[in-house]
């Protein structure tokens, strides 16, 4: 099996060294239009091979998409990242017109391959690659509900505290610091509800440092986080690729599921060897559906600005 990674930057590069490590793949192409840099860190990465033990053959190259031919997934990093202050917003019209074109020159070489954004304002953008596209909805897929609940379980397990994989956490909705819904509701430890063990106002507090766990991070380090992004990535490769027909909240698109049309968001669904196969319906409470509304209204008003563009 082949997979593709677009883009070489932090996120991509990660992602790529996680996929390798866990032999997802025969073969993986890293591309960048920077030239030199994907092949630099595919030399770097195939020379660990022999210390970590895996053997996929990893491949770097500068916009020559021909090298993608065959591939089954390929992963969409590429774009420019947040700096401080900057929201997912205000990306729009930069990784509008890069993300269109990757999608493009993928499909050229590999028709059926499976499509992953991970690109920021992800939501839009996952909607910009299913619609410019033609693909069928089940092939194209937003990766930020799982950063966003993988960054839910670490503010639960610091609170409570816990070791996060004791925890069961999602988050839906969109992916922004203000659209994004951590259902504590529905959080668990060891199979008990996480509000027996933390208050309503830390339940909040938790919910409130996840919406803004990029942020925080953007803040800290100067740039968009790349270490979770880019595990998250891989980790949804992993149940595509074997099939693993796992519960993950992901950005796909609605056709009238949890109250929404024509809008990609985040919501629970079933991921294997076809893409996203399923969506789960969690039986939203009046609040959560609210929110929900609110967030696809946000989200769509983030979608507006491409047709403008």
């Amino acid at each position: 099996m082949k997979v593709t990674v677009v883009g070489a930057g932090a996120v991509g590069a990660t992602c790529a060294d996680n996929i390798a490590r866990a032999a997802l793949c025969e073969e993986l192409v890293l591309l960048d239009i920077k030239e030199g840099l994907a092949e630099g860190k595919s030399i770097d990465m195939m020379q660990t091979a022999t210390l970590l033990g895996f053997d996929t053959k990893i491949t770097g190259v500068t916009n020559d998409y021909s090298k993608t031919k065959g591939s089954s997934v390929v992963l969409i990093t590429s774009g420019i990242p947040r700096k401080p202050g900057m929201t997912r917003e205000e990306l729009i019209g930069i990784n509008a017109g890069i993300v269109k074109n990757v999608t493009q020159n993928i499909l050229q070489y590999s028709p059926d391959a499976i499509i992953i954004i991970i690109s920021n304002p992800m939501d839009t953008m996952t909607y910009l690659a299913l619609t410019s596209s033609g693909l069928p909805k089940n092939r194209v897929i937003g990766m930020g509900g799982v950063l966003d609940s993988s960054r839910f379980k670490y503010y639960l397990s610091q609170a409570i505290p816990a070791s996060p994989n004791d925890l069961k956490g999602v988050v839906i909705g969109g992916h922004g610091d203000t659209t994004m819904i951590p259902l504590t509701r529905l959080a668990t430890y060891q199979g008990t509800p996480v509000s027996s063990y933390l208050s309503e106002a830390a339940l909040k507090k938790v919910a409130a440092d996840t919406m803004v766990g990029g942020a925080t991070l953007t803040g800290l380090i100067g740039t968009s986080a790349w270490y979770a992004p880019g595990a998250s990535g891989a980790d949804l490769v992993k149940s595509i690729v074997r099939d693993e027909k796992r519960l993950m909240p992901c950005c796909v698109y609605l056709d009238g599921e949890y109250g929404q049309k024509d809008i990609c968001l985040g919501v629970p669904v079933i991921i294997g060897k076809n893409g996203w196969e399923k969506i789960v319906d969690f039986n939203l409470n009046d609040d959560e559906k609210a929110l929900f509304a609110k967030s696809a209204d946000a989200v769509r008003n983030m979608n507006s600005v491409l047709k403008t563009l």
